[in-house]
C-alpha cells in the first residue's frame, strides 16, 4: 500500500487579509472535517504536515507562527487544528505547498506517495498545491468538505477541475478511502 500523508494548508492563519470575511463561514463549516482527519491520521500513524504561509515574517518557525494566530480574535479556529508534537511542518511564500519549500524533498525522503489535502483555500492554495503534486508524480487526494473556499462557485470548478486534469481523488472526510488510495 503506498505511502500517505495528510497535508493541512495554511490552517495556522489569523484572518487579516482582505478575504478574511468571506472566508471565517466556511472554515467554520470544515474545521469539524479537518479535525477528524486529524484524528483518523494520527490514530492510523500516518504522517502529518502542516505547510503554511508565514506571513512575510521570515524569521518565523512554527512556534511563533503558532503563538501569533492563538493570540488572534480567530484562535478558535486555530486550536483544534495546532499541531501536535509528532507533525512535521513547512513554512511556504506563496499559493502553492511545493513552490520554493522543501517538501517534495521531505516527502520523497518519508517514501511518501500519495498527498491527502485539506485546508484553505479550496480554489487557491489547495488547487494550485493538487497541480504541483499531480506534476511531481504524487497521488492526490483532496477532501472537499475539509477545505474551505471563499467563492463556492470558484471552488466547484477546482474541485472539478483536480479531478478530471490532475486524477485527483475528490473525497469526502468520512470516506473511508481517503487514507486507502
Amino acid at each position: 500500500m503506498p505511502k500517505t500523508a495528510l497535508i493541512v494548508i495554511d490552517m495556522l492563519n489569523s484572518y487579516e487579509h482582505e478575504d478574511a470575511e468571506l472566508l471565517l463561514p466556511s472554515v467554520r463549516t470544515a474545521l469539524p472535517q479537518i479535525t477528524a482527519l486529524l484524528d483518523r491520521a494520527r490514530g492510523r500513524g500516518i504522517e502529518v504536515i502542516y505547510v503554511n504561509d508565514n506571513f512575510g515574517l521570515w524569521r518565523s518557525h512554527h512556534d511563533e507562527l503558532l503563538d501569533a494566530v492563538l493570540g488572534g480574535p480567530h484562535a478558535d479556529l486555530v486550536e483544534p487544528v495546532r499541531p501536535d508534537e509528532k507533525s512535521l511542518f513547512v513554512v511556504k511564500a506563496r499559493h502553492s505547498i511545493f513552490y520554493q519549500t522543501p517538501l517534495e524533498y521531505l516527502l520523497r525522503q518519508r517514501g511518501i506517495e500519495t498527498v491527502v489535502l485539506c485546508g484553505q483555500v479550496t480554489e487557491q492554495c489547495v488547487l494550485y498545491s493538487a497541480l504541483d503534486a499531480h506534476i511531481r508524480h504524487f497521488s492526490v487526494t483532496v477532501v472537499e468538505d475539509a477545505c474551505a473556499p471563499i467563492h463556492q462557485d470558484l471552488a466547484a470548478a477546482a474541485l472539478r477541475m483536480m479531478e478530471r486534469n490532475m486524477q485527483a481523488n475528490v473525497l469526502r472526510a468520512g470516506d473511508e478511502e481517503v487514507f486507502a488510495r
